[in-house]
């Protein structure tokens, strides 16, 4: 029989970790700076690394052991971003056999050593060492001392050391684990990262003061009425006093004395409600008296909102709001799990600036501060407890542990810790149960916990897939269209309670597309209360080699197994830039919708998006654009457009008189009105751009030179000036010269496939060993000279055009027309042919591809810019003329894949700083124009792989397929698949 180590008892939660209780900080009376007694432990400290706790010294927590010889490491860190250890990424396995609560005999251990200095010790006080996170299991001692044990790696711990501590120096040694029973709840969707990777702190309570509190807020009469409710907790027998005082913005609201044991309940006229749009929040200070003198002081902050269930629909503050989240991970590329309130400020900034109002703490509770930052700056959060077992999916037992009752006390364990230390936080809008862990008793009894002690949130988890104890029914990837999926359709059918989706639209690479698709159905339906973007960062590991940064995923670690680069697939880089589907979400979730009524009559219809905040609290203004170039601009007055409603509107705009030739657009953009703690005034939120005029190109051609031209049996070739073109008759290839310089040297070939984005991730099997679709043949079957009696030519190539083994193919028509003036138009045609029905649903791409030589760096075109855009991701883009240069529209996507894509394109120059080329387009093209070829891209597995083309790659396109979200979701909607039919495309090839 195993003998189970302290680490493997699922019922055992802890050794001498106090109760939990809400977070707060208490002060000394007068004092306002400095908690009682703060010292953050963070810093440097002593650490030795063991393959197994039972290496470590029996005397290693003495405060005379000898430890000058180990190593030192930054607390908080992770240990595997030190160097010990093993970096490791995996979505879904335990890195071990599954024999819970059992884990390997081979345990990482990192021991942990420092000193700290205190000035004297007041027998009054309670002193207390608090962790906010550690991985996974850990004991501590305090001068040689056993203090406790706790587990939880992303929950806190606070253990009492006042009987250990001494005035002067103490030493302080903590002996953590990388794998406990509590591993077993905690196989999250990220890298396994193991150490002290929170702050660690030292701090005190009066030994009569207050343990805990819990505030609660409710409102009525239309949401105007706030009641306060807060219900204090003292340790101790001493008969206390509490003073309580609210105020808000220096004015006293409440100022009233209770005895200890009684529960404030006061009422607030006219007070302000707390939202995510409106994040206001009152001062509360309790003043705990002993004696009729003050004892300690306690400040909290306090948001009045009130959640409700009403039918199909949960409300905030009488509203049914809509989440426009994200889940988020704590991640840094340099220092792991490791986050400083600063890093989370930052980051929810910039999720305010991009119109994102929830999160979901996928899948584990935060930093304290992480919550006061959401109270702050306004972000409903969903809580969640640190609890994933996703690993159990694979053993035909995904409930093994979650229905088993000896492990129930772990997962109310969790939820308790949870909830008790986040309850007073007014962003927290629901307590989610953890995460892809299937369904069982243990989750009832934490729901039923949550209940009882909480009534005023509700309760989520989307493994209750019939919602049983789950207040809102909450799916996963479902799906937009499908013939045998649940899709959203179904989900409207199905369910009588409030939907959302905690995740959706996988952010991996490229993509996702089909945002607005979803938007779209949440807007449309009071039911679908919105969802979470799944993720925020890409978790990358940042990598130095020589002077590049590149970042590495699973897999780069030897660590077997692994899910690859699936923990990229953030709306950020690892670098924290934003990628193109953030500015794609600033687009979808902007706050005012703006249409075009009536051109004419220069009428736009507006749609307040907001749940609470109407027109008036946001200025607009208007930018009238030419050809890229701001010529006017100015302010717009709308009429109070209230939340959730239209209006139409008449702009009231001197517009200039058009000139016929130049692109105009007008810019319609709404901006933070007054300053806030997360946007300076005139930050731009949204911007709806209106095409006023997009000019249709005339093509002249000069007779600048005659052309000859020669034939023979393989090749034909036509000169004039300093032009020449020469066309292979039997591989049916195209070259042109000038001036002795090679232009187009490898020919325009037909292109349809594209560098695999990680959306097509489930397509490639079939691509590359079904249809073959990196395998194209060109078989040439016709080549025609045709003089034309103005003095050009045409040279006509038939091909048949397929994949290896296929038995459909394209019959393609190359039309060359060549012009005395040196350009040339290229018309292509192509038929679908052979057998159509045994073709795949969607190709990658149609169009053509060709180089030119590498001098050609400067951008110009007329077409949908600036961000890159796709069939089913382009409402940030808008046609405009924009320049840019080859290396800017490149998007350097972590896993290198297609990018860079622009479409509807009309006109589009390349130019060296002597000459330009001119694409002018028959109808609208994409293009794409890269310094990498698409096999380089296809080839790398990292940006460091990238190794340049020594020409220029272009290509345009009749259509390229869109991106859809099928790394973990829909696939490409049908109306954006780029399908096996008949296409033509064509362009005028000019030199000046």
């Amino acid at each position: 029989m195993t003998t189970a180590k302290l680490w493997e008892k699922p019922e055992l939660t802890d050794i001498n970790r106090m109760a939990p209780r809400s977070h707060f900080e208490t002060f000394f009376p007068g004092e306002s700076r400095q908690p009682r007694n703060y010292q953050l432990l963070n810093g440097t400290w002593q650490f030795k690394f063991l393959d197994a706790p039972e290496y470590a010294p029996a005397d290693f927590m003495a405060v005379d052991f000898d430890d000058h010889d180990w190593d030192q490491i930054p607390v908080p860190s992770n240990w595997q971003l030190q160097g010990y250890g093993k970096m490791h990424y995996s979505d879904l396995w335990y890195n071990f056999p599954i024999n819970p609560p059992f884990v390997p005999r081979e345990n990482p251990t990192g021991l942990y050593r420092r000193t700290f200095t205190v000035d004297e010790v007041d027998a009054n006080e309670q002193y207390i060492i608090g962790f906010n996170g550690v991985d996974s299991a850990f004991k501590l001692y305090l001068n040689g001392d056993f203090i406790g044990y706790s587990k939880g790696a992303r929950l806190p711990s606070e253990f009492d050391v006042t009987k250990a501590l001494k005035a002067g120096s103490n030493t302080i040694a903590i002996e953590v684990v990388q794998w406990s029973d509590g591993t077993y709840l905690e196989d999250q969707d990220m890298w396994w990262l193991s150490g002290l990777f929170r702050d660690v702190s030292l701090y005190s309570r009066p030994q009569n003061g207050l343990y805990d509190v819990r505030i609660r807020t409710y409102l009525s009469h239309a949401y105007r009425m706030g009641e306060l409710v807060v219900k204090p907790t003292l340790s101790g027998d001493v008969a206390s006093k509490i003073h309580y005082e609210l105020a808000k913005d220096g004015v006293k609201l409440v100022d009233q004395t209770l005895p200890a044991d009684e529960t404030l309940d006061a009422t607030i006229d006219n007070v302000l409600a707390w939202s995510a749009e409106t994040p206001h929040l009152y001062d509360l200070t309790m003043t705990v008296l002993q004696n009729d003198q003050p004892l300690e002081v306690v400040r909290q902050r306090v948001g009045f909102r009130q959640i409700e269930l009403n039918g199909k629909t949960f409300l905030v503050n009488g509203r049914a709001i809509k989440f426009k989240g994200v889940n988020m991970h704590d991640y840094s590329a340099t220092k792991g799990r490791v986050m400083s309130e600063a890093d989370f400020k930052k980051n929810i900034i910039l999720m305010k600036r991009h119109n994102i109002n929830a999160i979901r703490t996928s899948h584990y509770p935060k930093a304290p501060y992480f919550y006061d930052l959401c109270d702050e700056l306004g972000m409903y959060v969903i809580d969640e407890t640190d609890l994933e077992c996703h690993g159990f999916e694979l053993t035909e037992r995904y409930d093994w542990i979650t229905d088993d009752p000896r492990w129930k006390t772990a997962y109310v364990d969790r939820m308790r810790r949870t909830l008790q230390r986040d309850k007073n936080h007014p962003s927290i809008i629901m307590w989610s149960l953890g995460n892809e862990s299937a369904f069982g008793d243990n989750f009832r009894a934490m729901a039923a916990y949550c209940k009882a002690e909480d009534p005023t949130r509700l309760v989520h988890y989307e493994g209750d897939f019939e919602a049983e104890v789950s207040d809102v029914y909450s799916t996963m990837y479902t799906w937009l269209e499908h013939d045998t999926k649940m899709t959203m359709a179904d989900v409207l059918q199905k369910t009588q309670k409030p939907h959302i989706l905690c995740e959706y639209a996988h952010s991996m690479g490229n993509g996702p597309g089909n945002l607005k698709e979803y938007q779209d159905l949440f807007y449309g339906h009071k039911q679908l209360q919105g969802g979470f973007i799944w993720e925020w960062f890409d978790q990358g590991v940042a990598t130095k080699e020589g002077d590049q940064t590149y970042y590495r995923y699973g897999g780069d670690f030897g660590d077997q197994p692994n899910n690859g680069n699936f923990c990229i697939d953030g709306l950020i880089r690892p670098d924290g830039n934003p990628s193109t589907a953030l500015t794609e979400v600033k687009k979808t979730f902007e706050p005012f919708q703006m249409t075009v009524h009536d051109l004419a009559t220069e009428t736009v219809t507006v749609t307040n998006r907001l749940d609470f905040l109407n027109s008036d609290d946001f200025s607009f203004e208007y930018e009238l654009e030419s050809d890229g170039q701001t010529v006017a601009k100015g302010k717009l007055t709308l009429p109070t457009i209230q939340p959730g409603t239209t209006k139409t509107v008449k702009l009231g705009i001197h517009l200039p008189k058009l000139d016929a030739e130049t692109i105009y657009n007008l810019h319609l953009l709404t901006e933070v009105k007054a300053s806030t703690t997360w946007a300076d005034a005139g930050t731009v939120l949204s911007q709806s751009v209106i095409n006023l005029q997009r000019p249709k190109y005339q093509l002249a051609h000069q007779k600048t030179f005659a052309l000859q031209a020669n034939e023979n049996a393989t090749m034909i070739t036509v000169t004039g000036g300093d032009y020449e073109y020469r066309f292979d008759k039997i591989k049916g290839t195209f070259s042109l010269r000038h001036a002795s310089h090679d232009l187009i040297r490898d020919g325009i070939k037909m292109n349809f496939w594209r560098a695999p984005i990680d959306n097509d991730m489930y397509l490639l099997d079939d691509y590359y060993n079904k249809y073959f679709l990196n395998l194209w043949h060109e078989s040439t079957r016709e080549v025609q000279l045709q003089p034309q009696t103005n003095g050009d030519y045409v040279v006509n190539l038939t091909k048949q055009v397929g994949t290896t083994n296929s038995g459909w193919y394209y019959m393609i028509r190359q039309q060359y027309t060549i012009h005395q003036d040196g350009s040339f138009d290229l018309d292509v045609i192509g038929k679908a042919s052979g057998k159509r029905d045994m073709a795949p649903e969607m190709l990658p791409r149609i169009g053509v591809k060709m180089t030119l030589p590498k001098a050609y760096q400067q951008v110009s075109y007329d077409g949908l810019g600036p961000t890159e855009n796709y069939l089913d991701s382009h409402q940030a883009a808008y046609y405009s003329h924009f320049t840019s240069s080859v290396d800017d529209l490149f998007m350097n996507y972590v896993k290198p894949q297609e990018n860079g894509n622009h479409m509807d394109t009309d006109r589009l120059a390349l130019a060296d700083g002597q000459h330009q080329l001119t694409l002018t387009m028959m109808k609208p093209l994409n293009f794409s124009v890269s310094n990498y070829a698409d096999e380089t891209l296809e080839a790398a597995k990292h940006t460091i792989d990238l190794k340049q083309s020594d020409r220029l790659n272009l290509y345009l396109d009749f259509r390229q397929n869109g991106l859809g979200t099928n790394s973990c979701g829909q696939n490409q909607l049908k109306r954006y698949r780029c399908k096996f039919d008949d296409f033509e495309l064509g362009f005028n090839f000019k030199m000046n």
